[in-house]
């Protein structure tokens, strides 16, 4: 079956949001209230195992606390992060991750779907998209957020529900993830996966990407592929993602 949708992720997948962006922004709402705690890149890495910001600071407060945290300092601490968050997108600070952008055009430009899944709220993707994205925008079909499902990665709602929207068959899709998370909720959901592994994705144990089409450490030029089909000249193509799509799976 011919390629017809991208799907892509964005926390790690479209920039370097994680380590660069996120981690930052929750240490700034726990200065800002008082909170004892400041998550370094290694003890954030450690927290990726739990999806959702809110989900992250309940977690760590309840360690700290000894007892469950209180659902307004929870929910304070989320908006405060969400402000230092958009703050440092509209300063800056983040970039596109390499090679992103030329196959968002590419593939735009070739007529494909492309939709953007994740479980991060749709606050966070709106201000990634005016500062980062700009006109890349106009390739999206429409995004699936945090609050349009219930349960979040590894779980496969999002994607579900994506290609419920989307209508095309599963098989002619193709999602781009960053993490084991992700390629588990995009397995899980039938989805054909190419892994282009983050600051955190990398750390992973290798195991974990098994149902990977092709591992990846970027898009952009110099990409190397640590599993899965050679790539022509150093870079990830439309024509190399297309030809995932035709590949049996490993």
């Amino acid at each position: 079956m011919a390629l017809q949708a991208l799907l892509w992720d964005v926390d790690g997948t479209l920039a370097e949001t994680e380590r660069d962006g996120h981690r930052l922004a929750f240490n700034r709402a726990f200065a800002d209230v008082g909170v004892h705690l400041h998550w370094d890149e290694a003890r954030y890495g450690e927290l990726l195992a739990i999806s959702g910001g809110r989900e992250r600071i309940t977690a760590a407060l309840a360690q700290l606390l000894g007892e469950p945290p209180r659902t307004e300092l929870v929910a304070e601490l989320q908006a405060r992060k969400q402000v230092h968050y958009e703050a440092l997108v509209a300063a800056g600070e983040l970039r596109l991750r390499p090679g992103v952008a030329e196959l968002i055009a590419a593939a735009g430009a070739s007529g494909l779907s492309q939709v953007i899944v994740t479980t991060s709220g749709r606050a966070a993707v709106a201000c990634l998209a005016e500062h980062l994205l700009g006109g890349l925008c106009q390739h999206f079909a429409f995004w699936v957020c945090g609050e349009d499902v219930a349960r979040k990665k590894p779980d496969p709602e999002a994607y579900q529900l994506a290609l419920q929207q989307l209508g095309c068959p599963t098989r002619t899709a193709l999602a781009l993830e960053d993490s084991g998370n992700g390629l588990a909720a995009a397995a899980s959901a039938g989805l054909a996966c190419l892994l282009i592994l983050s600051h955190y994705g990398s750390a992973e144990p290798p195991q974990r990407f098994g149902r990977a089409r092709a591992v990846v450490n970027q898009l952009g030029a110099g990409a190397a592929v640590l599993r899965g089909p050679a790539c022509q000249g150093g870079q990830i193509t439309l024509s190399y993602v297309q030809a995932l799509l035709e590949d049996p799976p490993p």
